[in-house]
């Protein structure tokens, strides 16, 4: 029997040592190499997207987006509250609004409400009455998988002057009524870190359609080299480069793309068919435009109904429950605007994030989880809640 059910976990079961072989064997293990190139290619492929600028993790790829997008310093990003702080840590200074209660995914109607009535027009674009800062850019995260309403935040982008970044890190391969993720604003953003569906053990990619803000990026992920005998530098530059080795992983994960998406899907099934109808436990909402990659399923934990809250389920599942294994699941992060590290920034009550904060636990979503490892966790959550 399994004696420990992780969280999420990478699934290494196609190309990746023949590839990673071939770079040791040529000796192209830095940042040059054609796993480089193809990576980009397929993240552009998966993206709908004309480039693809593999970089060293999901972060350093919100940061450069945040300078392609133009974004001075001491300028806003609207970002949603309920999100990984990375997406708070990309440079520019964040404006955070709440969430919509059923997808949990940046509120399109808090979005146009901050912008009409809590900013003002003035020579430059737009501003942030509270602030007086610049309002430069929108961040939706495609939080979990499921992608955000992206028209109406399209639309309000278009009539307020300001650039669509989309954070993408969490749903490589979703999609928003048809269209892939990370290639509908200006600028997209995917992370390849361990514990996401498709990995390279690190890594990261910026999506664009703009052929002058590809060269741009790789440019500016480069060091930005102008002269690379004489090094000189026009502008300030990063290392922020893939290595070919880590490209040559990615390449062989997003080959096995859709398996790994269908397995995703499969997982979340069978869980919302198992917990139907468990005491407290619901699930996370759906669209039904959204083609939803589901990296992992996520439920919420009505205290009052389940007799046991979120933090107190994750700590007796990870202990083992009657002698089964010990499950790994995880508590959403804490709602930005509650963050002491953002203690600056412009924020809005948030009592949507909060209250999914309060109740939302992950539960294990591996691509390699078996329906026997996953009949464990449902067995153990039901066990808990329900009873013998």
């Amino acid at each position: 029997m399994t004696s420990f059910i992780p969280l999420s976990v990478p699934t290494l079961n196609g190309r990746e040592k023949t590839y990673i072989d071939e770079c040791l064997e040529t000796n192209w293990v830095s940042s040059g190499g054609r796993f480089v190139t193809r990576f980009g290619e397929l993240c552009a492929e998966v993206a709908g997207a004309r480039f693809g600028i593999p970089v060293m993790n999901g972060t350093a790829a919100l940061h450069l987006s945040v300078i392609l997008a133009g974004v001075a310093r001491g300028e806003e990003v609207v970002i949603p509250a309920l999100t990984f702080i990375g997406t708070a840590n990309a440079g520019a200074e964040p404006a955070i609004l709440d969430v919509d209660p059923v997808t949990w995914q940046l509120d399109p109607g808090r979005l146009e409400s901050f912008l009409r009535t809590s900013c003002e027009r003035r020579t430059g674009g737009v501003f942030n009455r509270a602030t007086g800062r610049r309002v430069a850019a929108v961040m939706p995260v495609h939080l979990l998988g499921h992608p955000c309403d992206m028209d109406p935040i399209l639309q309000l982008a278009r009539e307020f002057g300001l650039t669509v970044i989309e954070d993408a890190a969490e749903a490589v391969g979703a999609s928003y009524k048809g269209r892939p993720v990370g290639g509908i604003g200006r600028l997209g953003c995917f992370s390849f870190n361990g514990n996401k569906t498709f990995t390279c053990g690190g890594g990261g990619a910026i999506l664009t359609n703009d052929e002058a803000l590809a060269n741009r990026a790789s440019y500016l992920s480069t060091q930005a080299k102008d002269d690379p005998v004489l090094f000189i530098h026009k502008a300030v530059g990063y290392n922020y480069r893939l290595t070919n080795v880590a490209a040559a992983m990615g390449v062989a994960q997003l080959e096995a793309r859709e398996g790994y998406l269908a397995r995703k899907k499969e997982i979340n099934r069978r869980y919302r068919l198992a917990l139907e109808g468990v005491p407290g436990v619901t699930f996370m909402g759906s669209a039904n435009w959204a083609g939803n990659a589901m990296w992992l399923t996520t439920v919420r934990i009505d205290k009052a109904k389940a007799r046991i809250s979120n933090l107190e389920l994750m700590r007796t599942l990870e202990k083992g429950v009657d002698g089964g294994p010990r499950i790994e699941t995880r508590l959403l992060w804490q709602p930005m605007h509650r963050s002491e590290a953002l203690a600056t920034a412009y924020r809005t009550d948030a009592p949507n994030a909060d209250s999914i904060y309060g109740e939302a636990l992950s539960l294990p979503s591996s691509v390699s989880l078996t329906e026997a490892e996953q009949d464990q966790v449902i067995s153990a959550v039901k066990r808990v809640i329900s009873g013998p």
